[in-house]
């Protein structure tokens, strides 16, 4: 794991207001915006780059084929407005940190005291016969698909995950909800979920891993493990796993992406492109530089670990601007919600030990109950989409923060 301790990632700037450059605007820059801005008010002058006119709630692509909800948009121009941003419609595509400039792709300079990068992860087909989906999939793409499983022309399907950093919550999502509409339509394919992971949804801990298997066998799908899959084509498409040469004849497959990263040129970055930080997000062999999401060289892409690690580097950032915090080092929360043929799944664990088995519920464990759960982004987002005042909704405490709701339930039951 890239992640390891610097011993001086902040060192506090006299120039007043920091310049703060935050290169993309998804979950991890629009996170980092907000905390900013909250932690260090005027004493940053903050600056987006980001070519896209929305912003777009992607983690709900998954439910829009099967109308179990919609990935919301929001406008830049506004998002950026709200944390006292300057908007700059361009995307960084060179840095020079020696000299604090970020170069953009229709030829502006950006000049920086600070810079954030949240350029994400570019994905790419896995696997050459396989329909690869991403959170950038329209409702349409599995259309074709979906058909013809209602109408009984596929008998056979299988859903991957590739080797390499990924997020495997969608992949369960879109069998279990698949199975959900065959059984609808009384179909019933035979459906398997292949991964590399030791155990269904392993890194949500052992609960989680029980409740998803149960999931899984309900709806009849199977489960192989430990798994990498070739696909051979013939007059059907075979699956060879490994190890073990294992072949599974299949009619139609669904994959996840591989991930690469794509940071600007003069970052440095590994073989994929991703690039290495420290625990406080810093830039590794950078003096100006911070990272956070799905670009930096962590082993699970997610936008709420996106948006703690963005969280981590505003604190250092901010404590540079002379703001009065403490930063804290990045440390890994997963918090998912998981939508099943039926209802869903709420499942938060600790990474990194002390988590124990985690936590699942059919009940939101965090709010707002949001797929990402950013400490500044999802009450944000819930406020704009009118659901900031649910009835359902726990004390709050009075500043926009997102509550982390297994840390009540604890402390009232002690």
């Amino acid at each position: 794991m890239a992640l390891r301790a610097a011993r001086h990632s902040v060192h506090a700037m006299t120039t007043s207001p920091l310049r703060v450059l935050v290169a993309g605007g998804g979950v991890a820059g629009i996170e980092a915006l907000l905390e900013l801005r909250a932690l260090a008010g005027e004493r940053v002058e903050l600056t987006l780059a980001d070519a896209s006119p929305d912003f777009t709630y992607r983690p709900m692509k998954v439910a829009e084929p099967f109308a179990r909800g919609t990935a919301t948009r929001h406008a830049m121009a506004a998002i950026a407005r709200d944390a006292g941003a300057r908007l700059v419609a361009d995307t960084v595509v060179s840095v020079d940190d020696d000299t604090r400039v970020a170069h953009t792709e229709g030829g502006l300079e950006l000049r920086f005291d600070a810079l954030l990068l949240a350029t994400g992860a570019r994905a790419a087909p896995a696997y050459e016969h396989a329909l690869t989906w991403d959170d950038r999939s329209g409702p349409e793409h599995l259309g074709g698909l979906l058909r013809d499983v209602e109408q009984g022309y596929v008998k056979r399907l299988a859903f991957l995950v590739p080797p390499g950093p990924a997020w495997p919550l969608p992949i369960y999502e879109l069998a279990l909800m698949t199975a959900r509409m065959a059984a609808d339509a009384q179909t019933g394919p035979q459906i398997t979920l292949i991964s590399p992971e030791v155990a269904p949804l392993r890194l949500f801990g052992r609960a989680a891993t029980a409740a998803v298997a149960a999931e899984l066998a309900a709806a009849g799908i199977g489960f192989r493990g430990c798994a990498y899959a070739e696909i051979e084509k013939g007059h059907a498409l075979t699956l060879v796993l490994h190890p073990g040469m294992r072949r599974i004849e299949v009619d139609r497959i669904v994959a996840l992406p591989r991930l690469y990263g794509r940071a600007p040129t003069g970052v440095p970055v590994d073989e994929d492109g991703f690039v290495a930080v420290d625990h406080h997000c810093k830039v590794r062999r950078m003096r100006h530089a911070w990272a956070a999401g799905d670009g930096i060289a962590f082993p699970v892409k997610f936008g709420g670990l996106a948006a703690d690690q963005a969280d981590a580097a505003a604190e250092a950032i901010a404590a540079l601007a002379g703001a009065h915090v403490t930063p804290r080092p990045f440390h890994p929360v997963l918090r998912g919600r998981l939508l099943t043929g039926h209802s869903e799944r709420f499942m938060h664990h600790v990474a990194g030990g002390g988590g124990g088995d985690g936590t699942v519920a059919d009940h939101a464990l965090w709010w707002p109950p949001g797929k990402v759960a950013g400490r500044r982004l999802a009450p944000y987002l819930a406020e704009r989409d009118g659901t900031a005042g649910a009835a359902s909704a726990p004390e709050r405490a009075g500043v926009a923060v997102q509550i982390d709701l297994t840390r009540k339930l604890a402390a009232s039951s002690s």
